[in-house]
């Protein structure tokens, strides 16, 4: 007997580019999966993240970390990407004046 696959979809998870460069995001927020699983890495379970975003709900955060768990990989690449302070210096434009970051 053969089983049908079917795409997943992620209640509460979209991605905008004008909001977090296209990141996966919780809809109606600008909170990133990222963002939840950058939570979940530091050791805080669903219930903490709760309390540290209060205006989130409970299938909000599972959600997010749902998403995260199936694209795990990616994930912790944009995390290791957004956390390299080498790289967001090079990212910034020197302001008049001002030298640019020694990289």
């Amino acid at each position: 007997m053969a089983v049908a696959l079917h795409a997943k979809t992620y209640p509460h998870i979209g991605s905008d580019p004008e909001t977090a460069d296209g990141k996966p995001i919780i809809v109606g927020t600008r909170i990133t999966v990222r963002c939840i699983a950058g939570y979940y890495q530091m050791g805080m379970s669903a219930d903490e993240i709760l309390t540290t975003l209060p205006h989130l709900t409970p299938s909000q955060v599972h959600s997010a970390l749902a998403y995260y768990f199936d694209h795990q990989d990616e994930i912790d690449t944009d995390l290791s990407e957004s956390s390299d302070v080498e790289f967001w210096k090079s990212q910034v434009a020197p302001r008049p004046n001002q030298k640019a970051p020694n990289v």
